[in-house]
């Protein structure tokens, strides 16, 4: 849906925190202390009290289970008081993109004029579950009334049914195709010819791009976390300078092995990290005397086979293009989140193809110039804690416009389960 002109919806401000990869432990930080950690200094800086929100809106696709309606327990802790209702949206790795979109229709609608919306992750903290096998065994001991039920019980219990059931792992997994993202991943790869060595290349680059943004300050929007030992996390720690395509060839594929081309280091990182945005209507604009990043100029949804789902962002960005009479070359920066290096090769790839374009949307919409595209590095190089990577693409498109003086650009994600978002942004 398009804002009509006399009804702007703007991104005043936004602020992210340093993605962590996940090591062998539990990250030192939860979901919801990530996006406060992100929420504070943006609310701070900001001519008006945390209460002056109308909602808060948070993304997030693995919340911990003491952290139920994450949206409300960030609110809180963000200190925007308890008149101002919270609550969490999830669609996969678009969570944080919907609590931006859920925000830019609700200003468009009347119903809200100051939103802080963003989204979250602590990957980290997936849990470890109990297989079916032991839960209707607990479930049996429970129940039992008697010593002797009990008794029986634990004749039958197996040591191989406390074996854990990895919860990231089911949820990277699409439970209607029954293939994990890596598989959808190559299943593109093979359709479009994308190689091994196309899909480290893209990788290297990735890393490349993002260690010259750190050294050329190309990432002001990252506030620092300090950790509760003292520790402070300044930088995306998942940077691998010493990539090389050559280091590259080492590791073996993942998902379909021996033969397949996606591995651990041309695939985004499992990580922690939080990014959060204030959006707000041309009243409120005009009401603080804000200067906005940009504003929202349109947002579209897409879906498609899941055994494809990588290329979720062309069947979002092509209808989004054609509605708004635009082509790629009209962009100044595009951002495509990087869950798989053979994920972004192929939409590239898809829109280069006449026959795909012809047969999904009638016809093409250009080319992306691939000097345009994460300018700055992605999900390979700094992680992709889902329910924070559409908040994240959303504000880096927009810091970008800032920076080269860009006019246009498009922020976008596939989905696991066979979908694409995306948002057309422009700089006020």
């Amino acid at each position: 849906m398009a804002a009509p002109e006399n009804r702007r919806v703007h991104v005043v401000d936004g602020a992210r925190t340093p993605f962590l990869r996940a090591k062998e432990a539990l990250g030192p930080f939860t979901g919801s202390d990530l996006a406060v950690a992100a929420g504070r200094p943006l609310v701070a800086r900001q001519p008006f009290e945390a209460s002056a929100f109308d909602e808060v809106i948070i993304g997030a696709a693995l919340p911990s289970a003491n952290e139920a309606n994450i949206g409300r327990v960030v609110s809180l802790r963000v200190g925007c008081g308890e008149k101002v209702p919270a609550w969490t949206v999830m669609r996969n790795c678009a969570s944080g993109l919907q609590a931006i979109d859920t925000a830019y229709l609700n200003i468009l609608a009347g119903r809200s004029s100051l939103v802080l919306a963003g989204g979250c992750d602590a990957m980290s903290h997936a849990p470890l579950l109990y297989g079916a096998a032991m839960v209707r065994w607990f479930a049996k001991w429970t129940a039992a009334k008697s010593f002797g039920q009990r008794a029986a019980l634990a004749t039958r219990f197996r040591i191989s049914q406390l074996a854990p059931v990895v919860a990231i792992r089911l949820g990277l997994t699409d439970p209607v195709v029954k293939l994990s993202m890596g598989s959808t991943a190559e299943i593109v790869a093979k359709r479009f010819g994308i190689t091994r060595q196309m899909m480290d290349e893209y990788a290297v680059e990735s890393h490349r791009r993002l260690a010259f943004a750190q050294d050329n300050g190309h990432l002001g929007e990252i506030e620092p976390l300090y950790g509760p030992d003292g520790t402070v996390y300044a930088a995306d720690d998942g940077l691998r300078r010493d990539s090389s395509v050559e280091a590259l060839k080492k590791p073996k594929p993942v998902f379909e092995a021996p033969y397949g081309s996606v591995t651990a280091a041309n695939s985004s990182q499992i990580t922690d990290g939080a990014a959060m945005l204030v959006v707000a209507s041309e009243e409120v604009v005009r009401e603080y005397k804000l200067k906005p990043l940009g504003r929202i100029v349109d947002s579209n949804w897409g879906a498609l086979d899941p055994a494809e789902m990588g290329l979720g962002p062309v069947h979002a960005i092509t209808p989004l293009l054609q509605r708004n009479h635009l082509k790629l070359e009209d962009l100044d920066a595009i951002e495509i989140n990087e869950a798989f290096a053979a994920q972004v090769l192929g939409c590239v790839a898809a829109f280069e193809d006449a026959a795909y374009m012809k047969e999904h949307f009638g016809g093409s919409v250009g080319k992306i110039d691939r000097a345009k595209l994460n300018v700055d590095g992605g999900a390979i190089a700094l992680g992709h804690p889902i329910g924070a990577s559409g908040a994240r693409v959303v504000l880096h498109a927009l810091k970008v416009l800032e920076r080269t003086g860009g006019k246009r650009a498009v922020a976008s994600l596939c989905i696991g389960g066979g979908q694409g978002g995306a948002m057309l942004l422009e700089r006020d």
